[in-house]
Parts: C-alpha cells; sequence; structure tokens
C-alpha cells in the first residue's frame, strides 16, 4: 500500500474551500426546528426580512469565533439530488443497457474499422465511450424530436462524441453498416460517406448544429436559447417547451468563449437552457485539472454567474457507503483528493482505489471492509449511472427562472478496457488490439467470436437488436413518444413573399444636393424592408453597442430593444423622442460590447429557418475591424450550420475611418471574408448598388432559390453626394462583381481605372485631372466585388481543366474588359492582395494601389497620401503605365509625382472630414 497520512480534519470543522462545508445531521429533529422556524419568518415578515436576519446571524457567529464556509457557492464533492429526492425511473433498465451496449459497441467499431488497411482516416473513440449514458438517458426521456407537439429540442452535441450519434442511428434503423463504414470517407467512396463531427453542411438532413470548434458550442447555445424566447415574446412562434441541450467538455469549458456568455444567460433567465458537462476530468493531452478539481472550479464559477448548478458525480453503488458515512471521513477525501489522482484511479484497479482513496483515513477505509477489490472496481461515476442522470436532467427541466449546469463525472474511455479508459492518450487511440476487442465484447456481451475477431480484425461486425425483439420495439416506442429521430435537419423550407420595388427606392434616388455615407443609404433601406407587412417582423436586427454610430439609434424607440425583463427603469434620456427603450416584444438584438455573443445570435436567426421552420433574417452591424478579425471562426461555424442573413462592415476602410487609428481601421476584412466559401462580399461605392445587392440577396437566400449563403457589404462613415441610378444601369455587372460607372469622352491615349467602396470619389477625381492636365482618357469601374470576381474565374479554370475536350469558359471579368483599351489600375482602401484577386483575368497590364500597413490617426487626406491611394497618386500609377507601354513619356509620371508632393502626406488636402454614418 503506498505510504500516506491519515487524513484527520474533523468533519464538523468548516475549512477553507475545498475543505467539507455541512457534516450529516446528529440531531434531524432540531434541524427542522430550525427551518421551519425560517420557513415561518419568511412566510410572515418576507424574504427581504429573512435576508437581514440570515445576515445578522452569520455576523453573530463570526463574533463567536464559529468558523463558516469560505465558499458557500462550493459545496461537497457528492451528488446535489441525494438519493432520498431521486425520482422514480421510468424506463426498463435491463432493455436500456442492451440498446446502450450495441450503441457503444457500433461507436467504438465504426472508428476502429476505419482504421482499415489503406483507408486509415482517424476519429475518437474515447469521448463517447464516457458520455454515452448521459446521452441515452436523454435520447429515452428527454430529448423532443421535431414532430413532437411542443416542437423540437434544439442539441448541441459534444465534437469527438460523434461517433456515438451515428451508432445511435444505426440502431434506430437511419443509417446502414455501409454508411457507418463510410466514416471519414465522404469523396473516396462513390456512395459517400459520413463527415467527421457534426458538419451541417456536409450531411444536410442529419446534424443541426456544428460544435466541434470547441468553445463556440457553448456561447452559440446561449444565444439559440435566448433567440427561442425572442422567437415566442415576439409572437413568431410558441418556443415554451423546447429546450436548448448543450454537451460540453470539462477541458473546453477553459475556452473563452465557454465561459464569457453565462452571466447572459442568467440574466436573460434561460430556464430553457441546459449545460451538460462531461467531466471526465481529461482534455486532449492530460488532466483538465491534475492538481485541482474542475468540477467544484466550475461549481463556484457557474454559481457565481447565477446558473442552478447539478452536480452527478457518484453511482448508485456509493449510496450506501456515502450514507454510513456519519464521521464525514470519506466526503472529506473526496473533496480533497486533485483530480489527476481521480482519473488515475479508474485506470487502475479496485485494490488500488482501496489504498489510494479509502486507506488515506481509517474511517473510510472501514466504510469499505465488507466489499471486495472487485466489487469496490465496479462503482460507478454520477454520469455513467442512468438513474443519477436523470434525477438531475429532471431538476434541470423542473427549474424556473434560471439555466442550469449538470456536472457529471464520467470516466473517459468506459468500458473500452484498460489500455483505453483513463489514459492520457486515449483521446487519440484511434483502433483496439485483438485483446481489446474481445474484452470490450465481453464487457457489452456481444454475439461475435475470437475466431472472426482474429480473422480479420477490421471486420468485426456491426450489431443491432433484431427485428420484433423487446429491444427493436423499446426503440420504436421511444422514438414515437419523443418525437422522431435526433439529430434532424429539414431540407424542406417555404420562401418568403418578398418586398417589391417600392422597398428599395430610398437607395436608388440618391441623396440629392445632401450628402450621405452608404451606411445612411444601407440603414435607409433597411427601415423601409422592416416597413414591409409581410416580411417586416422578420428582421433581426443585431447590434453591438454602436446604432448611433451607424444611424440606427433611431430604432430604439420606433423598433424597441428586446429584453426578456422588460424594462423596469425609467431611462436617462424618456423625455426625447429617441429615447432609449427596452421590450419584450422587441426588435432589435443589442448585445451591448459582445461581438462573440452577437455572432451567436446572428447564428440563431440565420438557420431559424430549419430550427424552428420560421425563416428569419439576420442584420449584424459592427465595426467591419471587429467582424471577421475578432470572430471569424464564429461566422466559419455559421456557414457550416448554413445560417442566411446579413454581415454589414461599417465604418470600413484603414483611411476612411480616419481618426481612430490602427486598431479599428480596417483595410484586410474582404480578405478574411472571401476565405469563407459561404460568404458572398461586396465593396459598393453607391446607394443604388446597395439596394440592388440587398434585393439579390434576399432573392437567393429567402426566395425560391433557397441558398445558404452569408452576404457581407462594407459600407462607409464618409459623406458623399450620392448618385441616383443611372438609366440603364447594369445590374447584371453590380451583382457578379463589375460595371463601368464613366466612360471618358476625352481625346487621348485611354486607361481603365478600377475602384470600389471608399476609393471612387478619389478614383473620379483622378479621371479628371488626368483629362485635364495630362491629356489622358481614363474610364471608372466600380468593383462591385472582388472576390466573386475571382471565384468565377476560379470555377472557370476548373471546368477547363476538369474537361478539356470542351471549348474553356472565359471568365466574366474577362468578358467585361476585354476591348477596354489601356492599362488597367487599381485603387481601394484595402490591402493590395484584395484588387490583386483578379489580376490573373485581367486582359492587360494591371497594377494595384492599396493600403499595406497599418492604420495612423488623422485626416482622410493625410492618410490616402500616406497610403498612396489617392487621386493624385492614381494619376502618377495610370502615367507610369502608359509610360510603360510608350503611350506617354516616361518623365511625365516623375513630373506628375513631383508636382503632387505624393510622398508628402503634409502637401494633402484634408478632405472630408465629417460623417458618423
Amino acid at each position: 500500500m503506498n505510504e500516506v497520512e491519515p487524513v484527520t480534519t474533523d468533519y464538523n470543522h468548516s475549512g477553507p474551500a475545498g475543505a467539507p462545508i455541512g457534516a450529516p445531521d446528529a440531531d434531524p429533529e432540531e434541524t427542522s426546528e430550525w427551518l421551519a422556524s425560517l420557513d415561518g419568518l419568511i412566510g410572515t415578515a418576507g424574504p427581504d426580512r429573512a435576508r437581514f436576519i440570515m445576515q445578522k446571524l452569520v455576523e453573530h457567529a463570526q463574533s463567536k469565533k464559529v468558523e463558516l464556509p469560505s465558499s458557500p457557492s462550493v459545496t461537497d464533492y457528492v451528488n446535489t439530488i441525494p438519493e432520498a429526492e431521486e425520482p422514480h425511473y421510468p424506463g426498463d433498465e435491463d432493455i436500456e443497457q442492451r440498446i446502450q451496449n450495441y450503441v457503444r459497441w457500433n461507436a467504438a467499431m465504426l472508428v476502429h474499422r476505419a482504421q482499415r488497411p489503406g483507408v486509415g482516416v482517424g476519429g475518437h473513440i474515447s469521448t463517447y465511450a464516457s458520455s454515452s449514458t448521459l446521452y441515452e438517458v436523454g435520447y429515452n426521456h428527454f430529448f423532443q424530436g421535431r414532430n413532437h407537439p411542443g416542437g423540437g429540442d434544439q442539441i448541441f452535441f459534444q465534437g469527438h462524441g460523434s461517433p456515438g450519434m451515428y451508432a445511435r442511428s444505426f440502431v434506430e434503423g437511419r443509417l446502414t453498416d455501409d454508411e457507418l463504414d463510410g466514416f471519414r470517407q465522404e469523396l473516396s467512396r462513390p456512395q459517400g460517406g459520413l463527415p467527421s463531427y457534426p458538419h451541417p453542411r456536409l450531411m444536410g438532413d442529419y446534424w443541426q448544429f456544428p460544435t466541434v470548434s470547441m468553445g463556440l458550442g457553448p456561447i452559440n447555445a446561449i444565444n439559440q436559447a435566448w433567440f427561442n424566447k425572442y422567437l415566442a415574446d415576439r409572437g413568431v412562434k410558441d418556443t415554451s417547451q423546447q429546450r436548448v441541450w448543450a454537451f460540453l467538455g470539462d477541458g473546453e469549458m477553459d475556452e473563452p468563449e465557454s465561459r464569457g456568455a453565462l452571466q447572459y444567460a442568467a440574466n436573460a433567465g434561460l430556464d430553457n437552457l441546459t449545460f451538460v458537462v462531461n467531466c471526465n476530468l481529461q482534455r486532449l493531452d492530460g488532466p483538465v485539472r491534475g492538481n485541482g478539481k474542475i468540477v467544484q472550479e466550475l461549481e463556484a464559477f457557474f454559481k457565481g454567474a447565477g446558473w442552478n448548478v447539478v452536480k452527478t458525480l457518484w453511482g448508485r453503488g456509493w449510496d450506501p457507503i456515502l450514507n454510513a458515512d456519519t464521521t464525514g471521513a470519506l466526503v472529506n477525501l473526496m473533496n480533497t483528493l486533485p483530480d489527476g489522482d481521480f482519473q488515475t484511479m479508474r485506470a487502475e484497479s479496485g485494490g488500488y482505489i482501496r489504498e489510494n482513496l479509502f486507506a488515506r483515513d481509517p474511517r473510510a477505509l472501514k466504510l469499505v471492509e465488507n466489499m471486495t477489490d472487485e466489487q469496490i472496481w465496479a462503482l460507478k461515476r454520477g454520469g455513467n449511472d442512468e438513474r443519477k442522470v436523470y434525477a438531475a436532467y429532471k431538476a434541470a427541466t423542473q427549474h424556473k427562472g434560471q439555466p442550469t449546469v449538470i456536472l457529471a463525472h464520467t470516466v473517459k474511455g468506459a468500458t473500452l478496457g484498460p489500455s483505453f479508459q483513463g489514459r492520457n492518450a486515449t483521446h487519440q487511440m484511434k483502433k483496439m488490439a485483438v485483446d481489446d476487442i474481445k474484452l470490450f465484447r465481453d464487457t457489452l456481451d456481444m454475439p461475435v467470436t475470437d475466431e472472426q475477431i482474429e480473422a480479420d480484425p477490421y471486420s468485426v461486425p456491426y450489431f443491432k437488436p433484431e427485428e420484433g425483439s423487446a429491444e427493436a420495439e423499446y426503440v420504436k416506442e421511444r422514438l414515437a413518444a419523443m418525437g422522431g429521430n435526433i439529430p434532424a435537419r429539414d431540407k424542406t423550407h417555404i420562401p418568403l413573399n418578398l418586398p417589391g420595388d417600392e422597398a428599395y427606392k430610398s437607395g436608388k434616388r440618391g441623396s440629392g444636393k445632401q450628402k450621405a455615407a452608404t451606411t445612411m443609404a444601407l440603414v435607409r433601406v433597411l427601415k423601409d424592408l422592416m416597413k414591409d407587412k409581410e416580411t417586416g417582423k422578420r428582421w433581426v436586427p443585431i447590434i453591438p453597442d454602436e446604432a448611433r454610430t451607424f444611424g440606427m439609434d433611431s430604432m430604439f424607440s420606433t423598433n424597441k430593444i428586446y429584453s426578456t425583463k422588460g424594462q423596469n427603469y425609467t431611462p436617462v434620456d424618456h423625455n426625447l423622442f429617441l429615447s432609449y427603450k427596452e421590450s419584450e416584444q422587441g426588435q432589435l438584438m443589442h448585445l451591448g460590447i459582445n461581438e462573440a455573443g452577437s455572432m451567436a445570435v446572428f447564428t440563431a436567426a440565420g438557420s431559424s429557418y430549419d430550427t424552428h421552420g420560421e425563416p428569419m433574417i439576420p442584420f449584424y452591424i459592427f465595426y467591419s475591424m471587429f467582424g471577421f478579425q475578432r470572430t471569424a471562426d464564429a461566422i466559419w461555424a455559421a456557414a457550416d450550420q448554413m445560417a442566411r442573413g446579413f454581415l454589414i462592415g461599417a465604418t470600413a476602410g484603414r483611411t476612411t475611418l480616419n481618426g481612430e487609428g490602427l486598431q479599428h481601421e480596417d483595410g484586410h476584412s474582404l480578405l478574411l471574408a472571401h476565405t469563407n466559401p459561404g460568404v458572398v462580399s461586396y465593396d459598393p461605392s453607391y446607394g443604388y448598388e446597395i439596394a440592388h445587392i440587398m434585393r439579390d440577396g434576399l432573392d437567393r437566400m429567402y426566395g425560391e432559390r433557397q441558398e445558404s449563403l452569408i452576404y457581407y457589404l462594407t459600407v462607409y462613415n464618409e459623406p458623399i453626394i450620392q448618385p441616383a441610378e443611372p438609366e440603364g444601369v447594369d445590374v447584371e455587372g453590380i451583382l457578379r462583381g463589375i460595371h463601368k460607372v464613366r466612360a471618358s469622352e476625352a481625346s487621348g491615349p485611354k486607361a481603365q481605372i478600377l475602384t470600389s467602396g471608399s476609393a471612387m470619389a478619389a478614383a473620379q477625381d483622378a479621371a479628371d485631372i488626368l483629362a485635364a492636365d495630362w491629356g489622358v482618357s481614363a474610364d471608372v469601374w466600380s468593383v462591385t466585388s472582388w472576390g466573386e470576381l475571382n471565384r468565377d474565374a476560379i470555377d472557370a479554370e476548373k471546368e477547363a481543366l476538369r474537361h478539356p475536350e470542351n471549348e474553356p469558359r472565359v471568365p466574366y471579368l474577362t468578358q467585361k474588359l476585354t476591348g477596354s483599351e489601356g492599362p488597367f489600375v487599381a485603387v481601394t482602401d484595402y490591402q493590395v492582395a484584395v484588387p490583386d484577386l483578379i489580376s490573373r483575368w485581367v486582359p492587360g497590364d494591371y497594377t494595384s494601389l492599396g493600403t499595406d500597413g497599418f492604420g495612423h490617426s488623422d485626416t482622410r487626406g493625410a492618410l490616402r497620401r500616406h497610403f498612396n491611394i489617392d487621386a493624385e497618386s492614381t494619376v502618377v500609377a495610370v502615367l507610369r503605365r502608359l509610360a510603360a507601354a510608350g503611350e506617354v513619356k516616361p518623365e511625365k509620371a516623375a513630373e506628375a509625382a513631383k508636382r503632387y508632393q505624393i510622398t508628402d502626406p503634409t502637401a494633402a488636402d484634408a478632405g472630408e472630414a465629417g460623417g458618423d454614418s
């Protein structure tokens, strides 16, 4: 036996955090009298008086040197729900266990078989092994399918546990053994295969929520639950019987997104939300808190954030042992033993547990003196015991006013045998040795012989209940009672009756003599769209605390800010027409300074067409620098989830949001957006372009086409005279990425200026200067989407590569520019890499100007001169390329550079100084 000092802490002593904080009741009758007295006080004087008396008692106890728990938010390392308060388990445990054994076996075998020679595509066995009971209790008794009368639950499955969901679907008859054998082989098999993790875009009739980018599941689940409340409060859909479940790993809870939004869930009273944290004590490489206790840490954290916490730590076999622990010796050991030791124990033996847990205190050792080592080894942890899990789930679903977290103690790799269970390397272990399979077979009582296993370990069969068996009938009955298969995604969606021309007139008519930034042009279009009788209520404006900057503060009073609590205070601006108004029926989702949460709301709203059968139109507007740069991972997940809607990068451009400086000035969000295949990005210069882009986005996402896309528009805060839509405008060109906005009638050598966004004004000025001072005739093109032109051209090249026998398709960009004379000069308020997205397909000499480098705080004129994207620098660039072509004398470019002092920001005109929006 290991030499350890006996723990002699008196259980009646309240010590530091982690020590026992409550003793077994030595006089239950006296305790009842005290509790009855408190109940009487609350009943007669109310909770405020009771709170006052309690505080005085605490102060008095401290004055008498009675030590109190240092952390009242941390309870003993035992189950929150005592055995006496557990509800009756309604299922047939024997049948459910046999069904679970089938699922466990198939989950392990589908990963193992995917390692067969010539395939070897990886996978994870141990995560699902630890959480199997957590899911099976949910499937049998709690998870509502899409066909449930109260509506379907939204379940965020732990990503690495995906083999278990596939295995469950096989047992239900939803997937075939051939499909299981296609795990992680989506392309190499003619019949296709199953994706590695929950990926809705790759399995569009199955998965709903991508979760394997750890940390996104928790914050998305919180905001899904909040959005469910939003739909109900706004009268869109009754979601009162639907619940959001998030299955998470204890290691995953270290991600900032996992904990950073907990207070929002509590503040909103999201009692429709349950987190189930699989506390197997292990992350990918080793223990989560080898020297500490992750369950206790999470309990304190969640309680501090305002959550209801249910700890499910010990299985039913521990109940008689703990009930006999009248001295508190065993509870004290459980409180103080670090997680690293608990992990090691489940990788060893019953004898090891006796020596290294119970024998630390003679009183605890006596509790198991009549138990064999095998009996000690058979003691389950709470998350692996269906009765304990059922009690926790029942408590969570009945709790009101708070979200609930269930901290379920499990064993990673449970039932897989000593090679897997509790081992540090278990997360990376993907295949089983012959002896491992045999032991696993014996544990689960699977009907496969030694000879079958030895003949070909990678062809060990899958199993499911025989048709007509008690198990098969039980599965059918439970599916019918719970509302059908889970997970499931509906691929049938009804298009909306979208607004007509009238809704877009404000964007097309221009601004007259008054200057207006493209942000304001966009917001005017949005307001008109929100007035539509049929679709107006479906818009979900999402703002991270910058509404006034974006010219949307008028919506505070007209559309109101959504709050589950309404507005129970008098706002400081209550006497103003545009007062700050919160309401349970509010339409705006205003999350404060919280881009990650805003993106999670966007995802929930943008996928509501599937989760609720109610298409909603999220419109998330943000400082463009803090969109893709800060939350690109969340946007990637939104695209995977096939969310639809509009992302608006406002105050865009490295020189346009001029005073804010380096951290705010965006010169690359279009590049980041372009990396996401689900995002269609635009950089419009004019309001009429915005109107056409918005209409096209609505048509593609919410009309007959039902495309799962996200539209990203960059808009600016620099006021300009917005031109009215020209007659015969090239709408196709606007939508596909390029159209001509100026055909120069000046005589002289020709040039083509390509531009976008806020650089348009300088490009137009450059064309004027070239004509007036240098005798050059320059046309100007608005490139509304560098990214879409790039994608079209790449698609054309791929088509040509795959079908060399066919006449290659000419990219749209090349078609538009063919026949245009002179060099092509591109200028934008972004890094050169943005306009260079099209460089390969421009039919002629091409050069780009951009804003590479960090931004600065200064006037727009000085900044544009610094980066050489102003009109004068554009003129010099055109003259250089004309000189290279022999169209003008070489010295002309040098003369222009000197005349305009393009290396001196102090010589530049300050430019337009106005404009928040």
